[in-house]
């Protein structure tokens, strides 16, 4: 038996820093009703359905703009979001201006989705950032946020942040 040809490869070097390169990228949802939830993301964030399965079996959709890949919706549970279990506790959309936020408070009326808090909040007392909140379909709680001009506004008044516990 003859030993393994030198391909000159070397070893991989270890791991020596952190992957500073990665950004997030598209967001995958497991929906219980994809219709419902192409529908809620559609209206509320004007989504286009870059692809759509046929398949009644294996159902699902990637929603985007202008070609980007920003969400997949998974059609593979039932029942609602569980607040309490280990993984995702909410998804945050930003956009780049309160004025933005106020728009994306409107769009939610307009269609009915009630917020988890009736005004506009920064993210803890003394922060620019923050946002508003609701909830998709399925329970999963939804952020729309911007990341200044919101520090003259007030603060939820039991301390804690606003994205946090709720």
């Amino acid at each position: 038996m003859s030993a393994p040809a030198d391909t000159g490869a070397s070893a991989a070097p270890a791991a020596t820093a952190p992957i500073t390169a990665a950004r997030t990228g598209h967001v995958a949802l497991n929906v219980s009703d994809l219709a419902r939830s192409l529908t809620f993301y559609r209206d509320v964030f004007g989504f286009d359905v870059i692809a759509e399965s046929g398949d009644p079996d294996h159902r699902y959709a990637f929603l985007g703009r202008d070609s980007v890949l920003v969400l997949t919706l998974w059609q593979q549970s039932s029942g609602d979001f569980a607040p309490g279990a280990p993984g995702l506790h909410h998804l945050a959309f930003d956009v780049p201006t309160p004025q933005d936020v106020e728009t994306a408070v409107e769009r939610l009326r307009a269609l009915g989705v009630p917020l988890i808090y009736d005004e506009v909040l920064p993210h803890m007392p003394g922060l620019e950032s923050g946002g508003i909140f609701c909830t998709d379909p399925d329970g999963l709680r939804i952020e729309i946020c911007t990341a200044s001009g919101l520090g003259d506004r007030e603060p939820l008044t039991h301390g804690q942040p606003s994205c946090g516990f709720f």
